[in-house]
């Protein structure tokens, strides 16, 4: 049965040659065996009568393309006959109380389905339910049959209009949720990507430059010239590596997540390596850390890494001062150098040309974004004794998933 409306949708023009062709035949016939206006004694002109309906009939080959023009055809053709059976007499129905309009109308009637003008279709279909009706000659029984005749196709017209829109409606926002889903998952992986991406680049720069600043300062102290050797070689290659994780990785940073993430707690650590490599650096703490919400501690701990190795990259030797305050309502921090020895006494920098050009130029940019994220402050710049400074405000407490709805 499915197979056989498949087949009719897809021949739709033989489906509707078909249909008039049925109803023709059926209409006639009903009006030969006196089911309509057929007259017990019929002539010419009941004969010319019939024709005509069977023409009228056949108009439901174009129901499709033309369906207001189907409803007038089918309303001027019963309107006809009646106007020739009442008040003209010219036709006597063997029985009065039928309707002497053909079954074709209840097909035409359906034709508001396919009308590009709604409008006028429904108009056409009113104005055939009165011919079919006849109000004026009221009989409860005409009146009756005629709405139904008239309002079935309507009535059908707007339940598969309604159920088209419907199924469409509900196909679309299938689609659209898949569609969706489809793009968050994509989301998903990126900013883990990104996440993990970040993490490494901040990770791995931050012990490649420890290397890096060891080698340089074995380079200067070695005894005999292959360990001096050894040392250069080994900075170069650690410089070399950092460029390249520049250029793989770039500074792609989310807020990190797990429990092992690093927080204000491991300050010391950081303040220790910098010690043990050559830049002398100060922890000063104020208050309790255990203030500072997760969130908050992770982005106070990237912040500190972030200035620390600034100032092992461009002023090496450097005094750092690092202050921590905590308080019910901020974190503040601020990382102070002072200016490095060799420009405090007028001599050349100590810094290492290759690896101060290591960084992507992005590190307090991506420290902005980041310290924004969680509705923060930040300030970075020279100070005034020729040394530089970083100054962040942040929030005590950050909801774990505000950051990433803000972002």
């Amino acid at each position: 049965m499915c197979g056989v409306w498949r087949w009719l949708g897809r021949h739709q023009v033989a489906t509707d040659v078909a249909l008039a062709v049925f109803f023709t035949l059926l209409d006639t016939w009903i009006t030969l065996i006196g089911g309509t206006w057929w007259p017990v004694h019929p002539g010419p002109l009941a004969w010319t009568m019939l024709g005509l309906q069977a023409a009228a009939c056949a108009s439901l080959i174009v129901r499709r393309r033309a369906p207001i023009t189907v409803i007038v055809i089918l309303s001027a053709f019963t309107l006809a006959v009646s106007l020739l059976i009442w008040p003209a007499g010219a036709l006597t129905p063997a029985h009065n109380d039928n309707v002497w309009a053909p079954l074709s109308t209840v097909v035409a009637a359906y034709g508001p389905f396919y009308a590009r003008n709604r409008r006028a279709a429904f108009a056409a279909v009113a104005i055939l339910t009165i011919i079919v009706a006849r109000p004026w000659q009221p009989s409860a029984t005409v009146i009756a049959i005629g709405l139904f005749r008239t309002a079935s196709g309507p009535l059908l017209s707007l339940y598969f209009t309604a159920r088209r829109r419907l199924v469409q409606a509900l196909t679309e926002r299938a689609e659209r949720a898949e569609r969706e889903q489809h793009l968050l998952a994509e989301q998903a992986r990126t900013e883990e990507r990104a996440r993990l991406a970040g993490e490494m680049h901040d990770v791995v720069t931050h012990r490649v430059s420890l290397m890096v600043l060891q080698a340089g300062a074995l380079r200067m102290t070695a005894p005999d010239e292959a360990t001096r050797q050894a040392a250069e070689n080994l900075r170069v290659a650690g410089v070399q590596a950092l460029d390249e994780l520049r250029d793989l990785v770039g500074i792609l940073r989310t807020e990190p997540e797990g429990d092992e993430a690093p927080s204000a707690a491991d300050f010391a650590a950081l303040v220790a390596e910098s010690t043990a490599v050559g830049t002398p650096a100060e922890l000063i703490e104020d208050g309790d850390p255990e203030l500072a919400s997760p969130v908050v501690g992770r982005t106070a701990f990237q912040v500190v890494r972030e200035a620390l190795t600034n100032v092992r990259k461009h002023a090496p030797g450097a005094a750092v001062t690092v202050r921590v305050s905590y308080t019910a309502a901020q974190v503040r921090l601020s990382i102070r150098n002072a200016a490095p020895p060799a420009a405090a006494s007028g001599a050349a920098s100590l810094a290492d040309p290759g690896l101060a050009g290591t960084g992507s130029g992005l590190g307090l940019a991506s420290l902005r974004q980041r310290i924004e994220l969680v509705h923060g402050t930040l300030h970075a710049g020279p100070g005034p004794d020729g040394g530089f400074c970083v100054e962040a405000t942040l929030p005590a407490f950050v909801p774990t998933a505000e950051p990433v709805a803000s972002a």
